[in-house]
């Protein structure tokens, strides 16, 4: 056994490490030539592509995710906004009863009348008013809501809605902020 690693040895010594191996320097040349040809080759047409399509895809839906985000916020603030309206007319439509009531202690029982019809009126009409404005608002809201949801699916999805498409989202879009 000894005699064999001996000889084996010297062969390495006089032939060569890796001739010893079998490594025949033409052919592993070539070899490491066309793997850094392949390398190469992925690199530049399958891997680079593939990762700026993956980054694009990440920019759209952080974009999307930020359009909903302002969304949201637009709707919160015009639910704010309409409530303070509403709040509004009601504080006037209060402060016109109260003072209705007043003058028509002073006043004779048929004035006192005519001024709490008047104020009814009026705060029939500023009801009207802010039940008008924020339905119009609402409205509004939920087609601006539904462009934006539509365009943001449109962008994430990378697809051209049609119109079916789109009332669907936004029935969907619609259904799910009025729950």
């Amino acid at each position: 056994m000894i005699s064999i690693l001996a000889a084996a040895g010297t062969e390495a010594a006089s032939g060569g490490f890796l001739e010893t191996f079998g490594v025949n320097w033409p052919f592993f040349i070539a070899q490491l030539v066309n793997f850094a040809i392949v390398l190469f080759v992925l690199k530049k047409f399958a891997f680079g592509p593939i990762q700026e399509m993956l980054e694009q895809r990440r920019k759209r839906i952080a974009e999307g995710e930020d359009k909903l985000k302002r969304i949201e916020q637009q709707l919160a603030d015009s639910e704010q906004s309409a409530q303070k309206a509403i709040d509004k007319a009601n504080a006037d439509a209060a402060r016109l009863i109260n003072e209705a009531k007043e003058s028509a202690a002073s006043l004779s029982e048929k004035k006192a009348q005519e001024a709490v019809a008047s104020a009814q009126a009026i705060l029939a009409k500023a009801e009207e008013a802010a039940t008008a404005e924020r339905n119009t608002m609402v409205a509004e809201l939920k087609k601006e809501f539904g462009r934006l949801v539509t365009a943001t699916t449109a962008n994430v999805t990378g697809k051209i809605l049609n119109e079916d498409d789109q009332k669907r989202i936004n029935e969907e879009a619609l259904t799910s902020v009025e729950s």
